[in-house]
């Protein structure tokens, strides 16, 4: 598999991560527990974006961008835009991700000074696991092309699933994760600060915060199985599908408070997702017959994306379409 990724290339991106990941968690720690405010989440956000096209002209500048070599231009401008591509298409997903995020708050009442670092945690837990699946999914397709065919066939099932689900209330209390979570753990019916354990009437017993922070995992999981085969439609390159992976993620915590506040006006987001992973799935499930250019998959996402959300606020969401808050009930010990 042909990659640009070289041993500098690669040092550099995983030193940036953790100088990022490092000044994220010094701030979590300084700022202590406190309910983050929309300039704050306004602020980091448009400091992720501008830090993630600021890494593709950097990228776009050190592959020849400027240069007089015709071939080393045209392969700079290539893997710009399949960097930008890929970004646009994981950031839309990740809103996916933000909006079941709120969900699991709600319905858990997770006190908004607490959401922070919870997020951290799924942050993370996000970034291992894309790393692991990006490198398995390119594995397998350069071991089996035909994987691209099983990668297409994926996502347009689960574009037209997706579709379908949309503007349901989703069912988490039969939710089998939470139901596998409560028969395995005791859980104390109240918060006790930040702490994951606690002790209620000399029983040791997980905090309602631990829970979540698994059901985050399971969620990152979840999402990750979608998103790879995604941006593995738009490059194959391991390099440019890690990197705008996880210059998309890097930025979640910050977008989560943006959006929070704001999930009932793009009620209609949902299904502009869908038509994106349908798309791409047949993209690539036409990939040996022809070749859907980047710029027309990046336009496509980008009008697609900003159709749904000005239709969002014009169209006003249908009565018990927003997510309702469910009273957290831990599973009784003589269940």
């Amino acid at each position: 598999m042909i990659s640009i990724g070289t041993p500098l290339l690669w040092t550099l991106f995983v030193l940036f991560v953790l100088i990022a990941l490092a000044i994220d968690f010094l701030a979590l720690n300084k700022q202590g527990a406190h309910a983050v405010t929309m300039k704050e989440a306004t602020i980091w956000s448009l400091i992720w974006v501008a830090v993630s096209f600021l890494f593709v002209g950097w990228l776009w500048w050190h592959l020849g961008g400027l240069g007089d070599d015709v071939a080393a231009k045209a392969l700079a401008d290539a893997k710009a835009l399949e960097f930008i591509t890929g970004y646009v298409v994981e950031k839309a997903l990740a809103v996916d991700n933000i909006f079941v995020f709120l969900m699991l708050f709600t319905y858990f009442a997770v006190p908004s000074e607490f959401q922070k670092r919870v997020l951290m945690f799924g942050i993370l837990g996000a970034l291992v696991l894309r790393a692991v699946m990006i490198l398995v999914g390119a594995w397998l397709i350069v071991k089996f092309h035909w994987i691209m065919y099983v990668f297409g066939a994926f996502l347009v099932i689960t574009g037209v699933k997706m579709w379908w689900a949309a503007g349901q209330e989703p069912d988490l209390e039969n939710n089998p994760a939470l139901k596998w979570i409560r028969g395995r753990m005791k859980i104390s019916p109240d918060y006790d600060g930040e702490k994951f354990f606690t002790v209620v009437n000399g029983v040791k017993m997980a905090t309602p915060l631990f829970v979540v922070i698994l059901l985050i995992g399971f969620v990152d999981l979840v999402f990750a199985v979608d998103s790879i085969p995604a941006i593995f439609a738009i490059t194959t390159d391991p390099f440019i599908v890690l990197t705008s992976n996880v210059f998309a993620i890097l930025g979640l915590r910050a977008m989560y408070f943006l959006l929070a506040g704001m999930h009932e006006r793009f009620h209609l987001l949902s299904y502009g997702l869908a038509i994106v992973l349908v798309f791409i799935g047949t993209k690539m499930l036409l990939i040996d017959l022809y070749k859907i250019p980047i710029a027309w998959s990046l336009g496509f996402t980008v009008l697609t994306l900003a159709v749904t959300m000005v239709l969002s606020l014009r169209i006003p969401a249908k009565p018990g379409h927003a997510g309702t808050a469910f009273p957290f009930k831990p599973k009784d010990s003589s269940d």
